[in-house]
């Protein structure tokens, strides 16, 4: 039985679980029950940090926690919600759909999915390696970006106040600063305190779950205290003429911007099916193009109108009248209402008016809210074609970055477990994981860092703790969610912030300038651009991508070239290092430390040209190959006609240290005809001894004459 397990356990890698010991269920059910009690909170401080309701964290943290455990090839990886992958779903949609909106929340599925299939694909393909275009550089300058940026993020809901979302991330949170001023105190108290304590816990008592701690109290104080305290009204009930009028000048913009969104929408879709039919240059599409732009103008200058008109219409306190059942008769500015009418004692800010008129009154701090009982529905995502090519970018930056963060703690507890990993049946199971969620209505999830080592430290000795995870998670769909009411959203921010500041690594970015400066500048361009481009996230890693890239191809073109002379010891080194070393007027001995390929062959060219300038009694060029790994068609041009030159000069061009796949190349392609075979040598003490054999007396004087030891070139 245990063989027929092991043989499909490849396919079905939890099978390896099996059987299962009394012992092994209970240390993964306390290791499941303790990742459940961080995750519960986290999962749905995360999904708000995506844009999405809270409850859908919920979602997120369900089916994904057992599936990615079930089908990837490490034992302690916790799958679920992770703050980065949140942040970069909120980027990738923002500009697509209103936060929170069905339309976002369509999306947000879809992009789970496509995010699934790019990871499955990848895995199943075996192209786990793809990641390596990825540098770590990059990632640690992606990464401090991200954590700067989230945690600036939940910065408004900390004070209490509004943060609009526009497309320079950097306005909304001067616009947030701007608001200290007018910061919710109560609201700031309950944000800071859980911070606080959870700092000291981590600090003083780490065993005790801080952030469980955390929300249960707050929750607790939050119900004790009437901490929520908002109502609603609609712009009829204001009966102050100038608070009216603000308020009606942004009903007229919010309906604008959802006009021209509507607009928006329908003119790409006309402009798509005009490119498919006539071309990007025909009239009718340079005109559909025009129209969007200038569609796009208005909607900033609505969004724009909406923004500022509702930030001076929430600094002003105002009071509700009401009649016998609490019911909101008229609202008046703080001091302006008549006297001998039934006032509720809270003072309260207008918030999220709609175009229907309708606003929130808040009066005290905001909390989470209802959370829907029972089960996610299962369904298929529903799929919008138009902006499916908007999306992959998006998702393919999601794919690559989320599974960077699952393999690289996954990797970090296998070197403490000795298990060993299979990045490729990882990257099936995170896919898998993701397209399992997105028909359970989750959002992209990855591997955790903080609940990967929480379960690491619990002792989980296979993924049968993620199954009882989620098995956690389902209970509390099923049955506690009311519980989850009065939360204070202030906590859910401050567990985020907590969370991210383990993202912060300046020592990743010093490291990677001390180790090469082309690294420090890819990590430090990755994390300007990302903070420069944000809410485009994945503008700012693509960016830092391309440059390392770019980098690396640089580096490569010029590769390390040593005119070599005779030291004492009859090695061949490099007589820059070692100038009073004798060299010989017949022989030109040059060591080419990288590959012959079309962006660095010129210069292969050049420095032969150049060193035989300099020796212009030369009757041999000896190229020491030992460092040449690769050999393609430019390259192969290139020695050709450089032979040909040489040639025609009375000098032979020899080679030693040549590797097999080299000499394949240059057998395929008559090149070692050619060069000749009585040319070619395996090293370099062969071949100088059989170019002064050619030589003969007219080489007898020379200082470089050959030795017997083996030369080693340094």
């Amino acid at each position: 039985m245990q063989s027929l397990l092991n043989r499909f356990s490849r396919f079905l890698p939890f099978l390896s679980w099996f059987p299962l010991k009394s012992d092994s269920v209970k240390i993964n059910f306390l290791a499941g029950l303790t990742v459940a009690l961080v995750l519960i909170p986290q999962s749905m401080a995360y999904a708000q940090l995506a844009g999405l309701p809270a409850y859908y964290g919920l979602y997120a943290a369900f089916l994904p926690v057992a599936i990615g455990a079930m089908f990837g090839s490490s034992n302690q990886l916790a799958t679920g919600p992770v703050a980065v992958v949140s942040l970069l779903t909120a980027s990738a949609l923002a500009t697509l759909a209103p936060p929170g909106s069905e339309d976002f929340i369509a999306l947000a599925i879809m992009l789970t999915l496509l995010v699934g299939l790019i990871q499955l694909a990848l895995g199943a393909f075996k192209l786990g390696v793809i990641v390596n275009f990825l540098s770590h550089p990059v990632i640690v300058g992606f990464t401090n970006a991200a954590a700067i940026i989230i945690a600036l993020s939940q910065l408004s809901k900390i004070l209490g106040v509004p943060m609009a979302r526009s497309e320079s991330f950097i306005n909304d949170i001067i616009g947030v600063f701007k608001q200290v001023g007018d910061a919710h105190w109560p609201t700031l108290v309950m944000g800071v305190g859980a911070m606080a304590l959870m700092w000291g816990l981590k600090k003083y008592a780490p065993k005790v779950p801080g952030v469980l701690l955390a929300v249960v109290l707050s929750t607790v104080i939050s119900w004790a205290v009437g901490f929520e305290q908002n109502s609603t009204g609609v712009a009829a009930h204001v009966a102050d003429a100038e608070l009216r009028a603000q308020v009606d000048k942004v009903v007229v913009a919010v309906t604008e911007v959802d006009r021209l969104n509507s607009e928006i929408a329908t003119k790409n879709e006309a402009l798509n099916a005009a490119v498919k039919a006539t071309g990007h240059d025909s009239i009718d599409a340079v005109k559909l193009d025009a129209e969007v732009a200038l569609a796009n103008l208005a909607l900033n200058a609505a969004t724009k109108t909406s923004s500022e008109v509702s930030k001076t219409m929430g600094r002003i306190l105002v009071v509700r009248q009401i009649d016998e059942d609490d019911n909101t008769v008229a609202i008046y500015p703080l001091g302006k209402a008549p006297e001998g009418i039934n006032l509720d004692a809270t003072p309260y800010r207008i918030r999220k008016v709609t175009k229907d008129g309708e606003f929130k009154l808040i009066g005290g701090g905001e909390v989470v809210g209802t959370v829907p009982e029972g089960l996610p529905p299962i369904s298929a995502p529903a799929f919008d074609m138009d902006k499916l090519v908007a999306l992959l970018s998006a998702a393919l930056v999601i794919s690559l970055v989320g599974f960077m963060e699952a393999i690289s703690i996954a990797k970090a507890v296998a070197s403490k477990t000795k298990q060993r990993l299979d990045p490729n049946q990882e990257l099936i199971g995170q896919g898998l994981a993701n397209i399992v969620g997105s028909f359970s209505q989750a959002y992209p999830s990855s591997g955790s860092f903080s609940r990967t080592a929480v379960n690491a430290n619990m002792g989980a000795t296979s993924g049968l703790s993620s199954v009882f995870t989620s098995v956690i998670v389902l209970v509390t769909l099923l049955f506690l969610t009311p519980m989850l009411y009065h939360l204070p959203q202030a906590v859910l921010a401050a567990i985020i912030i907590m969370a991210v500041g383990g993202l912060v690594n300046i020592e990743g970015v010093k490291h990677a300038w001390h180790t090469h400066k082309h690294d420090g500048a890819a990590a430090i361009v990755t994390f300007f651009a990302t903070l420069l481009f944000a809410p485009h996230l994945d503008n700012g890693i693509l960016i830092g991508a391309g440059l390392a890239i770019v980098l690396f191809l640089l580096r490569t073109m010029k590769p390390r070239v040593a005119l070599l002379g005779r030291y004492t010891d009859g090695t061949l080194r490099d007589i820059k290092v070692n100038p009073d070393m004798p060299t010989s007027e017949h022989i030109m001995a040059l060591r080419y430390d990288g590959s012959l390929y079309f962006a660095n062959v010129s210069y292969f060219e050049d420095a032969v040209l150049e060193g035989l300038a300099d020796r212009p009694n030369a009757k041999y060029v000896l190229i020491v190959g030992d460092a040449i790994n690769q050999l393609d068609a430019s390259g192969e041009e290139v020695v050709h006609h450089l032979i040909d030159r040489l040639k025609s000069a009375g000098i032979t061009l020899v080679f030693s240290g040549l590797k097999k796949q080299v000499l394949d190349v240059m057998r395929n392609t008559s090149l070692f005809e050619l060069i000749g075979p009585d040319n070619i040598f395996p090293t370099e003490d062969q071949a100088i001894s059989a170019i002064y054999e050619r030589l003969g007396d007219d080489a007898k004087e020379d200082l470089f004459c050959p030795v017997k030891s083996k030369p080693a070139a340094v």
